[in-house]
């Protein structure tokens, strides 16, 4: 399972960085996406990384402010999210993904949030 953690207030135009750590697996094979849900909005994948070659993904709200890493020896996948945006707030999320990482179709269960806010 993945357990995403990090979340806060901040800011426009603050960072935070969040993390998605797994249990009972080790993330080395399969891809992983960082998701969102606004209020009222439906969720929406934001950036995924293919961990066996390293290739990332990012929706065009998102490009140049986010980035997405492993650290492989913490088994742990982090969202660095820099120049927040009100736009930004949401419940945050980490899941697997199917191997197409600009699709991110997600598979597996997904676990508890980490919200977001960004305030004006």
């Amino acid at each position: 399972q993945l357990q995403a953690y990090g979340g806060g207030s901040v800011q426009a135009g603050g960072f935070l960085t969040l993390s998605c750590a797994a249990s009972g697996f080790t993330l080395d094979r399969q891809p992983i996406a960082w998701f969102r849900q606004a209020p009222g909005k439906e969720r929406e994948g934001v950036s995924s990384i293919n961990i066996p070659d390293g290739r990332t993904y990012y929706v065009d709200s998102v490009k140049g402010r986010f980035t997405i890493s492993v650290d492989s020896a913490k088994n742990t996948v982090y969202l660095q999210m820099n120049g927040l945006r009100p736009e930004d707030t949401a419940v945050y999320y980490c899941v697997t993904i199917y191997d197409d990482i600009a699709t991110m179709t997600p598979w597996g269960r997904w676990g508890q949030g980490t919200l977001v806010t960004v305030s004006s």
